[in-house]
């Protein structure tokens, strides 16, 4: 089981680190219209995992509390909402095609923000795969081995495009290869610490496993509607993105279904 949950908790990092590769190999950045297609389907995973990974089991471990099911789901949620939002307020970091930083005035390098507001949003990820691994290791029936594979594969697949993303632009701004590369990489390593962490904490953290379900769910969520679907529906042929969303939502679904 040790393997199997090792594995689990290093899928979406590996995604990650292959998208970063492409730097290595490709000669010129990602088209727009490139960056919306591949924005959209992470949006789509992202948002697909929230409600079938996260939400509907935090709904149903409450099944007990009868017509009040919903609540820890909807505490959860918005205490993801607003960590995300503090996060946000709080760390410099700068969105692609943005010429202004978000968060507190600093002084770092246009860079280290571009990496910062990747590594801002792969925070909530680690915490996903990491509360469902922990809830499968203490044994929640809600909580199955194909169901936690299938949410890893998930952030894996949306994490492979948001590598690149991330790598490329590192490229364009000045960094050799092998730097941005490692900017890249550097950009999805707290999903595994974090997830890790939780794990650890897996025995304590069962009581409240439906709110922490649905914080990780509230976490993503304000990823995605703050960041990634205006990236996604910016400037000409928006409707890519569109198409994108739902090729990553259905693909998310099949794999939780599928799996789980």
């Amino acid at each position: 089981m040790k393997t199997e949950i090792l594995s689990g908790l290093l899928i979406p990092f590996l995604g990650t680190a292959l998208g970063a590769g492409c730097v290595l190999f490709m000669k010129h950045n990602l088209s727009r219209c490139v960056q919306r297609a591949l924005t959209g389907f992470a949006a789509g995973v992202m948002t697909a995992a929230s409600i079938w990974s996260l939400i509907i089991p935090a709904m149903n471990m409450s099944e007990n509390m009868g017509k009040l099911a919903f609540l820890p789901a909807v505490v959860g949620f918005w205490c993801g909402i607003l960590f995300l939002l503090l996060l946000d307020s709080l760390i410099p970091h700068l969105h692609m095609n943005e010429e202004k930083a978000e968060g507190l005035p600093s002084k770092l390098a246009r860079t280290t923000m571009m990496v910062l507001a990747v590594t801002l949003h792969n925070i909530p990820e680690g915490m996903a795969v990491g509360i469902v691994y922990a809830g499968f290791i203490s044994g929640s029936a809600d909580m199955t081995a194909g169901g936690a594979l299938a949410l890893a594969l998930g952030i894996a697949i949306q994490n492979f495009p948001e590598g690149a993303i991330i790598s490329m632009p590192l490229h364009v701004e000045g960094k050799s290869k092998w730097k941005a590369f490692a900017g890249g990489v550097l950009s999805g390593a707290v999903e595994p610490v974090g997830a890790l962490l939780t794990i650890l904490f897996a025995s304590q953290l069962l009581p409240i496993m439906p709110y922490l379900l649905s914080f990780a769910a509230g976490a993503m969520i304000y990823v995605v509607v703050e960041e990634l679907i205006p990236e996604m529906s910016e400037g000409e042929h928006s409707n890519i993105g569109v198409i994108l969303f739902s090729v990553g939502f259905t693909l998310m679904m099949i794999l939780d279904v599928a799996l789980g």
